[in-house]
């Protein structure tokens, strides 16, 4: 199995700080739906994975949407009149209104204001605030710095740049046995937000290398776009081969203190939304939410004109945290214990899909008579103990190629690990048959 195997080459702090590791790196660059951010994110992740970069010219028709023009950013600041910097990008790029337009000018601080962004019930936080689709300049800055500012001239300085130029994205796909895949994909167009965006971004680069080097039965294509306009521009630029997709999980809010949450996909109850919901309720504590056209880009690939089954596994959900799009998002948030656990639930989504087979039973008529076939002295080189031979006992009754292997973990209430090392043992002794 999948996670047994990678149990076998990582533990859990060594994997951890791995991911962590790589958010730090990631965590200083500017990046935005287009733009040089983006390509310097993909820059390090090609390090570690042979990525297919793309680039779509902006005013690109992508069903509904245009690829807007290019956006990138190379300083910005707010000067009193004595010359100091009272606002400044380098020490956070969330000072910047995300997607500014670029703009130079002394003004009054009244007048400022207008164009001066906030949390007044998070007094010592910055904002994230984007002006993608309505032309804006502006500034970010917490409560507590506005409050500070002087009566005075102020020069501002927004030395951005908008223009044509294109859309940035990348994917891998790693062939499997089957043509259909399971799509992975993250968002990377946010700043400098750790658990929103980079620990699903952490989380998939590392999968994306531990299942390169797996014997697979699925394909599995992973995508690293921007959030809503990149997954409009993908599914625009691929819909002929969207079909292949079987499963998908949007990966974002992964390393949080919160617990794991799955939003179902649009369709409900379809193999990944029963088996996420499977590993989950082995967990202590979860959440499990039905599908809404709100979120992440599961809405997209949920869109009635493709009505993928793809889901949403996070921790806590976006909106619901005092962090979340603020620059409490940082580094000391996103905890790397979190980050391993995230990952190797993923993995363990990832074995159910690998493994939820259908079966026959070889001998339906009676129970077959097991001790002829040394099964109760040994299954799959362990030990039989009381709940192995249950194992065998409920696989073989339920193998009538009406129910998969998960379903026989549901009913049985035994754990599908097990499940599939007796799948193994009565296929070697002639006991079960895989259904085609």
């Amino acid at each position: 199995m999948l996670k047994d195997s990678f149990y076998s080459t990582t533990d859990e702090l060594q994997l951890g700080e791995q991911l962590h590791n790589l958010v730090v790196e990631l965590f200083p660059i500017c990046r935005s739906i287009t733009g040089n951010g983006v390509r310097e994110t993909l820059a390090i992740l090609k390090r570690l994975l042979p990525l297919e970069i793309h680039e779509v010219p902006s005013g690109t028709e992508v069903f509904d949407w245009l690829v807007p023009d290019e956006w990138n950013i190379r300083d910005a600041y707010l000067k009193n009149s004595d010359g100091q910097r009272v606002i400044d990008f380098q020490e956070s790029n969330l000072h910047v209104l995300n997607y500014s337009l670029p703009f130079h000018a002394t003004l009054p601080l009244k007048k400022l204001k207008e164009h001066l962004f906030t949390l007044p019930e998070q007094v010592d936080l910055i904002p994230y605030r984007t002006a993608y689709y309505q032309p804006n300049w502006g500034l970010c800055l917490s409560q507590n710095q506005l409050d500070a500012l002087a009566e005075d001239d102020y020069e501002v300085c927004i030395d951005s740049s908008l223009k044509p130029g294109s859309l940035t994205y990348a994917e891998l796909l790693i062939p499997g046995e089957l043509k259909e895949e399971v799509l992975i994909s993250c968002h990377i167009c946010h700043p400098s937000l750790a658990n929103d965006n980079l620990s699903g971004v952490a989380i998939a680069a590392h999968l994306a290398q531990f299942l390169q080097n797996q014997t697979l039965r699925y394909s599995y294509r992973f995508v690293f776009i921007p959030g809503t306009i990149g997954a409009i521009t993908w599914l625009a630029r691929n819909e002929a081969t969207v079909a292949n997709i079987k499963h998908g999980l949007v990966l974002a809010g992964l390393g949080d203190p919160g617990c794991l949450s799955y939003k179902r996909s649009r369709q409900g109850e379809t193999e990944i939304d029963q088996s996420a919901a499977y590993v989950l309720r082995q967990q202590n504590d979860y959440t499990l939410v039905d599908f809404s056209p709100y979120g992440y880009d599961e809405r997209q690939y949920c869109s009635p004109g493709f009505n993928l089954s793809v889901g949403r596994l996070s921790r806590t959900p976006h909106g619901t945290f005092p962090e979340y799009h603020t620059s409490a998002d940082n580094l000391d948030f996103v905890q790397a214990e979190q980050l391993a656990k995230s990952m190797k639930a993923c993995l363990d989504i990832f074995d159910i899909l690998e493994n939820n087979k259908y079966y026959l039973n070889a001998k339906p008529k009676g129970e077959p008579r097991l001790s002829k076939y040394d099964l109760y002295s040994d299954i799959g080189g362990l030990q039989v103990t009381a709940e192995s031979q249950m194992a065998m006992l409920w696989v073989l009754n339920l193998a009538d190629g009406q129910h998969n292997l998960l379903d026989i973990a549901q009913r049985s209430k035994l754990p599908f690990a097990l499940l599939v090392l007796s799948v193994k043992t009565l296929l070697n002794h002639g006991l079960l048959k895989e259904v085609k």
